[in-house]
């Protein structure tokens, strides 16, 4: 055959191919808008200024926490309003009013059991099995797995493994001065949750303030990075939009080092407290426990459900828990007043306890819990949360004069947590960081579901126990040794990265840590 003809042919199939997928796109995101309209919802129209602002995210020009204010406050008098997933064609709803958030996340949560999955467990396993991403009945059966990991009864085991840790952790920093001049707390931090985690978890000791290259450390590191850059952004919606063709290709979020890694770990673990008989009362043994189990699902729990669920409690606690101690050691480094006050309210409970902390006082500090509760505010885990229809639902109207409206199982809501948190209505002075928003007078007045740092009802964060206990340890042992001031690094107010989802600051977290005479 000709070349020229098999040109032309190559040229006309490709011209083809393109403009069928124009005219998808163009139905697909017509749909999506008319959905809105058709239904009678406020919409974000495909206006000029939204296309504006959504370039401006996804070129790194705004923050994502920039993009949801401003879809926030587009229609600041409605309870629920439509617009497009900023990665994928598809219609979203997004709830601003509280109590219709109360209904959906508690009240008729029969109708809202699961989040979106943005991972498919088939392409990338490790993320897509996890108890986040799981739906129906498998999310169930794992959550009633898991959560006796978190009683009283085994934080107060874990509490002992995690002072450790912080007394290994404080102590390096007080051998070594140098290093506190000017220190970049994320990268301290993570290594202290890294050693909580492979203790807690894994039933791994280390030191990685030591040991400062170990492996559970850099696959930690590496892991974290999956949403970070355009790079991965475009990855990440690329596995999203196109689960078969990523999986065709070979493409994944983590690296297939990184998998094995993490299978290699709970493998051997699982081997060798089978062998050695050894009963450990945490998540491990759980779903060993389970493992055997026949359930209502059908579901036969396997090592790659055990790794994924190690990885997410991992993941979580070392990039997430880590962010949290960062923000605490920031916000006492700039108000000088506030860390004074809960160093002396740290000072009392240990002369009680004769020197060391215990679980149960830990517990009673009515002003780290202030201080913890307002940095969750200012500055929470998650911009934004969300939930999925799972049945069909009727919705109030979304302001006077409008009807009631129903939306179709599959239905995509998000819940603006980030824009809550810094709406004056409901916070006022909402960039003033105050603890005392949170006192035994004030927290009452404030209005529920306007303050949800790790979600609400049964979907809410399963671990958010464990990580206020590890960062509460962390900032007893560093409040007795060290007093924490700023530095000519240190950014006020922060400035968030437009590179990333999560709330990091541009340059990271600089504080000084200065000896304490005791």
């Amino acid at each position: 055959m000709d070349s020229s003809i098999l040109l032309s042919t190559f040229v006309l199939l490709l011209t083809t191919l393109v403009v069928i997928g124009i005219l998808k796109i163009a139905t697909v995101l017509y749909y999506a808008y008319f959905h809105w309209k058709n239904k009678g919802i406020p919409y974000v129209p495909n206006s000029l200024s939204s296309l504006i602002m959504s370039w401006k995210m996804l070129l790194g020009q705004a923050t994502f926490p920039d993009y949801c204010q401003y879809l926030y406050y587009y229609f600041p008098d409605v309870k629920y309003f439509g617009t497009v997933d900023f990665f994928m064609p598809w219609p979203i709803m997004i709830v601003r009013d509280p109590e219709l958030i109360k209904n959906i996340t508690v009240k008729d949560f029969e109708h809202f059991t699961d989040h979106r999955t943005y991972i498919d467990e088939n392409v990338e396993p490790l993320f897509g099995k996890n108890v986040l991403s799981l739906r129906g009945e498998r999310w169930k059966e794992m959550r009633n797995i898991l959560s006796p990991s978190f009683t009283a009864n085994k934080m107060k085991f874990m509490f002992e493994l995690i002072l450790k840790c912080s007394h290994d952790f404080v102590d390096y920093l007080a051998d070594h001065p140098e290093l506190c001049h000017e220190i970049e707390a994320k990268e301290a931090f993570r290594r202290y949750t890294n050693d909580v985690i492979a203790t807690a978890a894994f039933g791994i000791s280390m030191n990685s303030m030591k040991d400062r290259d170990n492996e559970f450390y850099t696959r930690g590191v590496e892991a974290t990075k999956f949403a970070t850059g355009l790079l991965a952004m475009a990855k990440l919606i690329f596995i999203s939009s196109c689960p078969g063709l990523a999986k065709l290709m070979g493409v994944s979020i983590f690296s297939s080092d990184t998998l094995k890694f993490f299978e290699k770990i709970v493998e051997e673990n699982i081997k060798a407290r089978e062998k050695q008989d050894v009963i450990r009362p945490d998540m491990i043994h759980l779903l060993m426990q389970a493992r055997d189990k026949e359930n209502a699902s059908g579901h036969k729990m396997t090592l790659g459900d055990i790794v994924s669920q190690a990885f997410i409690f991992f993941f979580a606690g070392f990039d997430t828990s880590s962010m949290l101690m960062c923000y605490v050691a920031h916000e006492l480094a700039v108000n000088q007043d506030i860390q004074d006050r809960l160093r002396e309210e740290i000072q009392q409970y240990l002369l009680e306890g004769n020197g060391e902390i215990s679980y149960e006082s830990l517990s009673k500090m009515p002003y780290m819990d202030m201080v913890i509760s307002e940095t969750l505010r200012k500055h929470p885990p998650a911009v934004i949360s969300d939930r999925v229809c799972t049945k069909k639902y009727e919705l109030p109207p979304s302001q006077p004069g409008c009807k009631n409206v129903i939306i179709e199982a599959g239905s995509h809501v998000i819940l603006p947590v980030f824009a809550l948190h810094r709406d004056p209505k409901y916070f006022p002075n909402p960039n003033k960081f105050d603890p005392e928003r949170f006192n035994n007078e004030n927290k009452d007045n404030i209005l529920p579901c306007t303050y949800l740092p790790f979600g609400f009802g049964p979907r809410m964060c399963i671990g958010n126990r464990f990580a206020l206990m590890e960062t509460k340890i962390l900032i007893v042992q560093l409040l007795q040794k060290f007093i924490l001031k700023t530095t000519d690094k240190t950014v006020e107010p922060v400035v968030f990265s437009k590179k990333e989802f999560a709330l990091q600051p541009v340059d990271g977290f600089w504080i000084a840590l200065e000896k304490r005479e005791t």
